[in-house]
């Protein structure tokens, strides 16, 4: 909720304070960045400390403070901070929320667990974006709707400590293995993501193009739609989760194939290409959510998955921020220029999904 209900309005925020489209994408893409690259040295303290409860306490306790104080922000530079402090936040928690998941998915099935916990996560990012648009047709400004996330910000903090409180079998560290480094198969992984990551467009940018155009959307119909999308998202996620276990990365090719589709709806379309490339955007978003971590689950040992998901995440975000830079600017060019470098992006993911599906399998298998 709190998160995605700020994620929901980040956009036009962003422009109601004076950014241009090249600073909002550069924004949404150095966000993205750090909540994924900083991932990576979150990933190493969490393998070497195995304090996995206290790291995600840690990042969840950031949201209490730094998406409230984005209702005091006067200039979107100050905006900028607290945007790179919540989303540092998300990068503390990451890696280790994602080894406690799939030692719990162990039982259930990589796809299914965390396909589940994807859908999951969607009603708050339903809930929140449903809230912002209700607070934006009752107050004046963005401010009140960011303080009102400070309440969904302390529930969650408080029920994670409860969940820690009441976890009956201590975390037990994995017995100790030789190092072994990442395989092949998962750097041809990391490759394949990066292309995607960078192919994909941020909602930041997407919502301020949909305000940007006059006569196709009010401010106030963005969180709205960002909350369908949301619901979409969940859905996609927990069907595409339970799909991963039975047919493996076919379901992630074919998926991004399907999901593109966003770009030429959003970009090029009226309103009811929009609406459709919100839709196709959050199917995308929901393929990536409950299979990319289970993929990494399958094919690399428990003693090595904080590092593992670190370096994944850390890559991913810098090819989320090269896209975010680059399309912000193709914005400002030609959005048909923006389309076609998306398209090529997305395709080449797809292509090294595909021909991956034989070398992942025999990997999960040893």
């Amino acid at each position: 909720m709190t998160y995605e209900g700020a994620d929901a309005i980040r956009g036009p925020y962003l422009k109601s304070l004076g950014a241009t489209a090249f600073q909002v994408g550069f924004i949404s893409g150095l966000g993205e960045m750090l909540a994924a690259s900083l991932r990576f040295f979150s990933g190493r303290l969490a393998d070497r400390t195995h304090a996995y409860w206290a790291i995600a306490i840690l990042g969840y306790s950031v949201n209490v403070i730094a998406i409230p104080a984005l209702a005091f922000a006067s200039t979107w530079q100050v905006a900028t901070m607290l945007v790179v402090l919540e989303r540092t936040g998300k990068a503390i928690r990451g890696p280790a929320r994602d080894v406690l998941l799939s030692e719990a998915t162990e039982h259930v099935g990589h796809g299914t667990g965390f396909g589940l916990h994807a859908a999951m996560d969607q009603i708050g990012a339903v809930v929140g974006p449903l809230l912002m648009a209700i607070a934006l047709t009752r107050v004046t400004g963005y401010g009140p709707a960011f303080l009102l996330l400070g309440i969904p910000a302390l529930f969650a903090l408080s029920a994670i400590l409860l969940a820690w409180t009441f976890r009956h079998v201590p975390q037990t560290p994995p017995k100790p293995k030789p190092p072994q480094p990442l395989t092949r198969v998962f750097w041809w992984y990391v490759v394949a993501s990066a292309l995607l990551a960078c192919g994909f467009v941020d909602w930041g940018l997407l919502s301020f193009h949909y305000v940007d155009q006059a006569g196709m959307f009010a401010p106030q119909y963005i969180p709205l739609l960002y909350s369908v999308a949301m619901g979409v998202v969940g859905l996609t996620a927990f069907l595409c989760g339970r799909l991963f276990d039975r047919f493996g990365l076919t379901v992630l090719a074919v998926g991004i194939l399907v999901t593109m589709l966003a770009l030429p709806l959003g970009f090029l379309g009226g309103v009811t290409g929009a609406v459709l490339a919100a839709i196709c955007w959050a199917a995308g978003h929901g393929v990536q959510d409950a299979t990319l971590r289970a993929g990494i689950a399958q094919v690399v040992s428990m003693n090595k998955r904080g590092t593992a998901f670190g370096v994944f995440n850390a890559v991913y975000g810098v090819a989320w921020f090269a896209g975010s830079l680059a399309m912000g600017w193709l914005y400002d060019q030609s959005l048909t220029a923006l389309v076609v470098f998306g398209l090529v992006m997305q395709i080449s993911a797809a292509a090294i999904f595909f021909w991956l599906r034989g070398p992942l399998r025999a990997a999960a298998a040893e």
